[in-house]
């Protein structure tokens, strides 16, 4: 019957296959078809964006308008011109991301301090290893002192970065030199992370900053104090509670959920809580609870960044990323969908009215009408994560019948700068230095970082997989966050050997040679610092340039539809990488009619690409990004002087030869196949 859904889905919609390439999605629509439910990706299909607002041709920031500028040489009611109007546009969106990502890396600030003077309930200092190392970054002293008392140094200098008024953001000591140089010569150095939000909302209230090359500056001060600032104190801080990741086995997709368990999801963006849950579902009480009212156990996964942050910690399955928030509950196998803050779809608790999901908001920033709340408190965490979880097991007994996808994947997430640093040379010889001999002998083309959203206008997941597929066949190093991360792992790409085959000669070489598998998975989109620390790193380490700008190195994110993503692109610009993003640009404006439209695209490309030797690009096409991508690299390597890449130089030895030897003369004597591997040995 699902089959046949597929084939038939409700006038004007997509059938399931065009919806996603993700076989379990896949199910969960046709069984939304079935049952006549709404999911984001219906409503995609019978929402049409207003062409107008789409190509930031529209102000509606105060109540002499909305004005739609659709003509040349028209402005608005107060004169604003469309270039003042997109870059006013572009910079609130930036700014938004801005304080949605650092409002978390004040949280996480403000729970360090909590631990450090006991006042946080079961949690506790893991990483002291890395408490150290970032304390002394800012001269904060370590040597004969507790690590409750360092704690407590750091996270009242992480505070003050948020309500900071002047001179620089701490952090953005970590930038390369010759970046940072840059920056103060362009006065881009964010001075507080609050302080640049604010501004920003008041450069763009109506009769203020009329200067579009002058507003889109404080965008990139903005995406500053997230990238070097909020999003960097967030994993920081997380790492030093919760542990940095290392390897660890896991596993993604729908088929993670047990249908003789207790399922809970937890979605979101705070490990705080996530973590809280996750030792709370441990405890004896709680298991004994759950198998009093009938059930195996409980059985924990999480969707979207949450699902990042358990996962490369503690091996706890990803149930999915973004899209499949709804598709969760469409198994009716989820007793509770615990959530906390960003990406959340108010759409969950009317879907759910039709199962017997219990959607659980936790945040004192979040409520959903309609929704349970049992709101979150770091002094009494554990207490309360119990209580969610009862809350969950007296659901139990209320589950119908369920249908879920025997779909899922295995996966080694866990890829922190910091193991990168430890598996390169071990625990004495750490160093990025394998890694860029690898680029610059050109077993590696270079390095692409593919992050972000999914986002129901594009086939699920499908533009991540189809970029990350292609450019392991051409030998560039995936590294992946967030959302991207999860539909790659759906698609087995984070699991060692099981991938190889479907890699270039050198990267198998390389990933035969050290042990990982072809894509890296970096956490969650806070996590995306961890990202810039690896560029950075591969800067001071020598042979590849002075600064993130001359590395052959690209980061996209083909399928965003967040604020998050916008401060995210730019940023990462702002540190002088080259960032492509899929699909809708915000500033597209239309040429044809309004030439003007199109001057902050302009913008943010080519006259990015002059003050930061990086630019930003919104296509449509991934096989284009995948085109402009190798030719960047290819760009880069040439100006570095670095060989030609040449896959035919590598990929003949080791494993890979050892097998096509076996095959073919394996019953030969012993200095035949000798010669065969290594070339004819001298008589």
């Amino acid at each position: 019957m699902a089959n046949e859904q597929v084939r038939t889905p409700r006038k004007g919609r997509r059938t399931p296959e065009e919806s996603s390439i993700d076989p379990a999605a896949q199910e969960m629509l046709a069984r939304a078809d079935e049952l006549g439910l709404d999911t984001a990706f219906s409503r995609a299909d019978g929402m049409s964006p207003c062409n107008i607002g789409a190509v930031g041709m529209c102000c509606s920031l105060c109540a002499m308008g909305p004005c739609r500028l659709t003509k040349d040489g028209v402005t608005g009611v107060c004169g604003a011109t469309i270039d003042t109007i997109q870059a006013r546009n572009f910079i609130r969106s930036v700014a938004a991301g801005s304080a949605a990502h650092s409002d978390h890396g004040r949280d996480m600030a403000f729970t360090l301090k909590a631990v450090a003077n006991g006042e946080a309930e079961g949690y506790q200092i893991r990483d002291i290893a890395k408490l150290r190392t970032v304390a002394a970054e800012y001269d904060i002293p370590i040597e004969e002192r507790a690590p409750e008392d360092i704690a407590n140094e750091l996270a009242d200098l992480y505070i003050a970065q948020f309500g900071q008024q002047r001179g620089a953001i701490a952090p953005v000591i970590r930038a390369p030199e010759k970046r940072q140089k840059l920056w103060e010569e362009l006065g881009v150095i964010p001075r507080g992370v609050d302080r640049e939000v604010v501004e920003a909302l008041h450069r763009t209230h109506m009769g203020d900053d009329q200067d579009a090359a002058h507003l889109m500056q404080h965008a990139v001060r903005t995406a500053l104090a997230d990238g070097w600032g909020g999003s960097m104190i967030a994993t920081d801080v997380s790492d030093i509670l919760f542990g940095t990741p290392a390897p660890v086995l896991g596993e993604a997709n729908l088929g993670v959920l047990k249908d003789d368990m207790v399922n809970v999801i937890v979605h979101g963006h705070e490990p705080t809580l996530s973590q809280m849950v996750v030792t709370a579902s441990q405890d004896p009480e709680i298991i004994a609870y759950a198998k009093a009212a009938g059930a195996e156990g409980i059985s924990l996964s999480g969707i979207c960044c949450t699902a990042n942050e358990i996962l490369m910690r503690q091996g706890i399955p990803a149930a999915g990323n973004f899209l499949q928030q709804e598709l969760a509950i469409l198994t009716g196998a989820v007793e509770a969908m615990v959530v906390d803050v960003q990406c959340i779809m108010q759409a969950l608790v009317s879907l759910a009215d039709g199962f017997h999901t219990k959607v659980i908001t936790t945040s004192p920033k979040v409520k959903i009408k309609d929704a349970t709340h049992l709101e979150f408190d770091e002094k009494n965490a554990l207490t309360i994560a119990k209580d969610v979880l009862k809350t969950a097991i007296d659901n139990y007994q209320n589950r119908g019948e369920t249908q879920i996808p025997d779909v899922k994947n295995s996966l080694i997430p866990g890829f922190s700068h910091e193991y990168i640093n430890y598996m390169l040379g071990g625990s004495y010889r750490a160093s990025f230095r394998p890694l860029n001999d690898a680029i610059i002998a050109g077993r590696i083309r270079g390095v692409a970082a593919i992050v972000g959203c999914t986002n129901p206008r594009i086939q699920h997941d499908s533009h991540h997989v189809a970029i990350t597929e292609e450019l392991l066949k051409q030998d560039v190093l995936v590294v992946e966050t967030g959302c991207s991360a999860i539909a790659s792992a759906k698609m087995g790409f984070l699991l060692g050997d099981a991938a190889l085959d479907r890699v270039g000669p050198g990267i198998r070489e390389v990933c035969e040679t050290v042990g990982i598998p072809p894509v890296l998975h970096m956490g969650s989109c806070v996590d995306n610092t961890r990202i810039l620390t690896v560029l950075t790193q591969m800067v001071e380490e020598g042979g590849l340039g002075d600064d993130i700008d001359e590395l052959p190195a690209v980061g996209l994110a083909p399928e965003w539809m967040s604020e998050k993503a916008l401060s995210i692109a730019t940023y990462c610009v702002a540190s002088g990488a080259y960032v492509m993003m899929g699909g809708y640009n915000p500033v597209a404006g239309r040429e044809e009619k309004v030439p003007d439209s199109v001057l902050v695209s302009q913008h943010i490309s080519e006259g990015w690409a002059d003050i930061y030797g990086a630019k930003l690009e919104f296509l449509d096409d991934p096989q284009e990004m995948i085109r402009r991508t190798l030719n960047h690299i290819d760009a880069k390597r040439e100006a570095l002087g670095l060989p030609e890449y040449d896959p035919t130089l590598f990929g003949q030895s080791g494993d890979s030869r050892l097998e096509e030897v076996e095959e073919t003369i394996g019953d030969a004597p012993i200095d035949e196949r000798r010669a065969a591997l290594y070339g004819q040995v001298p008589s």
